[in-house]
């Protein structure tokens, strides 16, 4: 029986982090759960597109925008569930055990997230995160998302947006998004540079915006100043 999972990872000048995010892979590949790793890059000019093929993984390059990343990377995928992944993302020892009880049957699953950070504010930020997610079903895509290719058609495919995307598709799933136990470890170096309490206030505001019917393309080019 071939491995049931392809991983899908959008990329845009992600050297820092992609190795981090592929290296926690390993108990995926050693459980035989990985069939692919596919790489959808949006035009990078650092070492990414080196690193991914260092790592064996099938390449698509296209525009840079992250929903239609990662739709161009699913529609590459050959195997029923997929596990989307942020290169700044990574997941925590014991992924794998955790996936393994959800594939029998379709579904959608996301992580508890945590930063990678220590400190009071780290934690409450992403302790408000995995309540949101709880109480809303509205995780972020930093938290990583397992979703049976079936599923992810019934819901009409990914969002094809350059942000909110995991939002965008969130909504669509509503109670079908569950949570694992089982953690993902994101990148705190927005929050690093710009502060706590300013990045979240900020993230905050951004949500608001699209609810309210903000332009995704203007939302997407203020969130990555």
């Amino acid at each position: 029986m071939r491995a049931p999972i392809s991983i899908v990872i959008p990329t845009l000048d992600a050297d820092g982090g992609l190795p981090a995010c592929l290296g926690c892979l390993g108990e995926g590949l050693h459980a035989g759960l990985i069939r692919e790793l596919v790489i959808s890059d949006g035009g990078s000019g650092d070492a990414t597109l080196r690193i991914a093929e260092q790592a064996g993984a099938r390449i698509v390059t296209g525009a840079p925008s992250r929903g239609g990343q990662i739709g161009r990377g699913i529609a590459t995928a050959e195997a029923d569930w997929l596990l989307v992944l942020h290169a700044d993302t990574h997941l925590a020892e014991g992924w794998a055990q955790a996936v393994l009880p959800v594939l029998t049957q379709p579904g959608a699953w996301h992580f508890r997230l945590r930063f990678d950070a220590n400190g009071l504010m780290p934690r409450w930020v992403a302790g408000w995160a995995n309540l949101r997610s709880r109480l809303f079903r509205l995780p972020y895509g930093d938290q990583g998302l397992l979703i049976h290719r079936d599923v992810l058609e019934a819901v009409g495919g990914y969002p094809d947006l350059p942000l909110m995307e995991d939002v965008a598709l969130a909504r669509r799933l509503k109670r079908r998004l569950r949570a694992l136990p089982a953690t993902a470890v994101t990148s705190a170096e927005k929050y690093r540079r710009q502060g706590w309490l300013r990045r979240g206030a900020y993230n905050l505001g951004t949500l608001a915006r699209y609810f309210a019917g903000g332009d995704v393309a203007r939302l997407a080019r203020r969130y990555r100043r």
